[in-house]
């Protein structure tokens, strides 16, 4: 039986409970006005993301690692208790963020070198199973039992398919990592198929919220998204037409989680979990403008440009929340809120869909809508004080209020960090 989705390293605030806001939404019929801002000084460093890279041996190879947490104020590693000091989580998006380093700077030998031993090290993650284990522990032994790292349908073995695709066309030069690769791929695959259903489009109803039964975890769209996007990676090497079903699958499920219009609360939000938005992961805009694009399925990408036209810009002049969930009963109702803590993980996904979005139509309104959102990263954000630093590369590991941001910089945040910056740069 599949876990829920909200057990993760960095996810315990999910489990604590929200703090009740009980808020009467009525129509608004109000335009929300996008008004520029400074483009984000998008000066790319990786000097603070070489901190907390590392090789080690595993498994009779050199691999590279990512090291989780790094404390304030000198930047020294924490092993996380119960976990490990590095993980797939992390690991993965690391390729992601330096394929796209390469998108807007070139390719060079160093930054190859690195990606295929980060993926060497997500290859010796895998367990038997097929799925991945998260965490390695300071013994250097893989983490097979804690909850965040078991080998399962979860976040780590999405971001391990992500960053395993991603790899494959930079590193297949090198034939013996691409047959592994390929290999690793094709056992994950199989798992996915047999688990992530196609047939029995169900719905359920929870709140008075119509929720689809067919995503991971029944009503995951977040994860969904994060599977759609490997999925695409997948297909573009594969040409798997099992593959196109399976993301059809999981764009129609998410498309049931979007919730209100342009003039109605929650204006086109998409869900990510039964009744909930947050925003950390919820990349389902971006995920489906790709898929629609990939696949002509134009429904696709109309339903994100709902979400990125009518939500971002209520979310930006409201200020950035954390989450919220609603209820139905006649008119969508917000039952709880929680503002923070914000991060740039939940910055991410807004600027990755509004910045697809602008290279599908070239509306310059979405390309002010892109800065506007990233800017969160340079000081438009609640405590007034920027979270990334261009000089050092250190991106804050978040806000906890008005008056308080963590500046802790683990690997997390900084690769977030990276990931939007580099997305901003791409499109000058």
């Amino acid at each position: 039986m599949l876990k829920k989705p909200f057990p993760n390293k960095r996810r315990n605030f999910i489990l604590i409970s929200f703090l009740l806001i009980f808020i009467s939404c009525t129509k608004s019929q109000e335009i929300v006005p996008i008004v520029p801002v400074e483009p984000v000084n998008s000066t790319i460093n990786l000097s603070h993301f070489n901190h907390l890279y590392g090789e080690i041996d595993l498994k009779g190879e050199k691999v590279g690692i990512v090291h989780i947490y790094s404390e304030y104020p000198v930047y020294e590693f924490i092993t996380a208790t119960n976990e490990g000091f590095t993980c797939v989580d992390d690991v993965a998006r690391s390729i992601v963020m330096l394929s796209k380093y390469m998108e807007v700077y070139g390719s060079d030998a160093n930054t190859i070198e690195r990606i295929k031993k980060l993926t060497k090290f997500v290859l010796d993650m895998q367990n038997e199973n097929g799925y991945f284990n998260n965490f390695l522990q300071d013994d250097l032994s893989i983490n097979k039992t804690y909850p965040t790292s078991l080998a399962e349908l979860d976040w780590w073995s999405l971001r391990a398919l992500w960053g395993l695709e991603t790899a494959y066309p930079l590193v297949k030069s090198d034939v013996i990592l691409a047959q592994r690769i390929e290999d690793a791929s094709q056992k994950l695959m199989v798992n996915i198929k047999r688990d992530v259903s196609i047939n029995n489009l169900n719905i359920e109803f929870i709140n008075g919220i119509e929720t689809p039964t067919w995503l991971l975890h029944k009503s995951a769209a977040d994860q969904s998204s994060l599977l759609i996007v490997g999925l695409l990676k997948n297909y573009e090497r594969t040409h798997d037409n099992e593959v196109v079903l399976l993301i059809n699958s999981l764009a129609k499920g998410i498309m049931v989680l979007q919730k209100g219009d342009a003039d109605n609360y929650p204006y086109s939000a998409f869900l990510s979990y039964e009744n909930l938005w947050h925003a950390w992961g919820n990349m389902q805009s971006y995920a489906l403008l790709k898929a629609g694009q990939a696949l002509n399925k134009q429904e696709y990408i109309d339903s994100a440009l709902k979400e990125i036209n009518n939500f971002y810009p209520k979310i930006l002049k409201s200020g950035f929340a954390e989450a919220f969930s609603i209820k139905f009963n006649g008119t969508y109702q917000e039952i709880e809120r929680k503002k923070y803590p914000q991060i740039a993980y939940g910055i991410e996904p807004m600027v990755w869909a509004t910045a697809e979005a602008y290279r599908y139509n070239k509306n310059a309104g979405l390309l002010t809508l892109t800065n506007n959102l990233g800017s969160w990263l340079t000081g438009k954000n609640d405590a007034n004080g920027a979270i990334y630093n261009p000089t050092t590369g250190v991106c804050f590991d978040g806000i906890g209020s008005p008056s308080e941001i963590n500046k802790n910089s683990g690997a997390e945040s900084t690769i977030e960090a990276l990931l939007v910056l580099l997305e901003i740069e791409k499109l000058k």
